[in-house]
């Protein structure tokens, strides 16, 4: 017998759900744990295995890009941490990179080396964040609690150095606001060997053991002609075997001069995902402690000097009339950028993160758009889970290490 099933909603009224006997039409969230955040699949099944597969996104729509362009410049900073809110400090780094660009302002050395500290420190944090959340979805409860356990320590640092551990706002445009506390560096040494014993720790519960790894592998995979057809980027593409990393062809602050490797493997699957993951925590452990050398080498500027558009030191602004006058009409009126267009790419913890900004002169940005990672994972879940059953869909969401801050804008 088979039934007709009436549209489901307006974006899917062309599409008739037709099920019989051994098929049926499933919508697997926006409420469901699993979906990690309000993402909403509709999967037609015969049997368990997926047939088809709709991902319906828009439940989270905030606007962010409108807002941008209704708000100056500094003022826009802050809601760049609800992109990707489990690693802030990347969001204020690309908007931030993307109007110096625009600006064309050189930013101080010290400012630079804290700002790639955060950022890589940032790294570890969101990587621990999916290691503990994707491991829970499969069924690995414990290693939620040991990666969390680790991962508090990195938000402790990050409290210590901006006072927040979730939305950090720790970049400006033009440097960062503050020096490293006292006896951040030695905090992060203490940091980097507990990670190291965490990394020994969740490898030798998960990359031997005969379920996580029943559960992941030859599961998800990735061809080199899919990666590239739906513009993935980060691990996700280097799970396909291709070796492309910004911070290595396009670097900024300091990547240049420091000495990482891009970890790939041509696995395409979940487990090789996972393990890209674990060795990249690896490289930013070998960048931050390239960076701890470099800090006391550096002067004690933090902000750019460019007063037509970054407010002087805070002792000039105090001690100066002329200094405090051009504060004043910075922060009321906003900086005025050159006419132009620029788009900034960054390597955020899960793929490519850049901003298209046009600038008309005017105090207020007249169009930006933001390029996320998780926008063009989430669509790829069309292609990536034909052919798989219901309980391996969760293992795919999962293995993406999507955020729906940046898929809804």
């Amino acid at each position: 017998m088979t039934q007709n099933y009436t549209k489901l909603t307006p974006q899917f009224e062309n599409i008739i759900f037709e099920q019989d006997d051994q098929k049926m039409i499933i919508n697997l969230g926006p409420q469901h744990p699993s979906s990690h955040g309000q993402l909403r699949l509709i999967l037609e099944l015969d049997g368990e295995k997926v047939i088809k597969a709709t991902p319906d996104i828009g439940y989270l729509h905030r606007g962010i890009e409108k807002l941008a362009e209704n708000m100056i410049y500094n003022e826009f900073m802050p809601t760049t941490d609800r992109l990707d809110y489990t690693s802030a400090t990347s969001n204020n780094y690309a908007f931030a990179y993307g109007v110096e660009t625009l600006l064309d302002i050189t930013i101080p050395r010290r400012a630079q080396v804290i700002r790639t500290m955060l950022l890589e420190l940032n790294r570890i944090i969101s990587h621990l964040m999916f290691v503990a959340v994707h491991a829970m979805d499969v069924g690995a409860l414990s290693m939620f609690l040991y990666c969390f356990k680790t991962r508090e320590y990195g938000l402790d640092l990050m409290e210590d150095y901006c006072g927040a551990r979730l939305t950090h706002n720790a970049i400006r445009i033009g440097g960062v606001p503050l020096d490293l506390p006292l006896h951040w560096c030695e905090n992060l040494k203490n940091f980097i060997r507990q990670t190291q014993e965490s990394i020994l720790l969740i490898e030798g519960l998960l990359d031997k053991n005969r379920i996580w790894r029943a559960r992941l592998e030859n599961v998800g995979k990735i061809s080199q002609e899919m990666a590239k057809s739906w513009g993935l980027s980060g691990i996700m593409l280097r799970s396909a075997g291709i070796a492309y990393d910004i911070r290595k062809e396009e670097p900024y602050e300091l990547y240049n001069e420091l000495d990482f490797d891009i970890p790939i493997t041509d696995s395409g699957d979940c487990y090789g995902r996972y393990r890209l993951y674990m060795l990249e925590i690896r490289e930013s452990i070998k960048i931050l402690e390239q960076l701890i050398k470099m800090y006391p080498q550096t002067d004690s500027n933090l902000m750019a000097k460019a007063p037509d558009y970054i407010s002087s030191p805070k002792e000039d602004i105090m001690t100066q009339n002329y200094a405090l006058m051009q504060h004043f009409v910075l922060v009321t009126q906003g900086m005025r950028p050159p006419k132009g267009e620029v788009y900034a790419p960054t390597e955020s913890p899960k793929g490519e993160l850049g901003f298209f900004i046009n600038s008309q002169g005017n105090p207020y940005p007249h169009r930006v758009k933001i390029k996320t990672p998780s926008f063009y994972h989430i669509g790829l879940l069309e292609d990536l889970l034909i052919g798989h059953y219901l309980p391996d869909v969760i293992t795919i969401i999962g293995s993406t290490n999507a955020v729906f801050g940046e898929v809804d804008r």
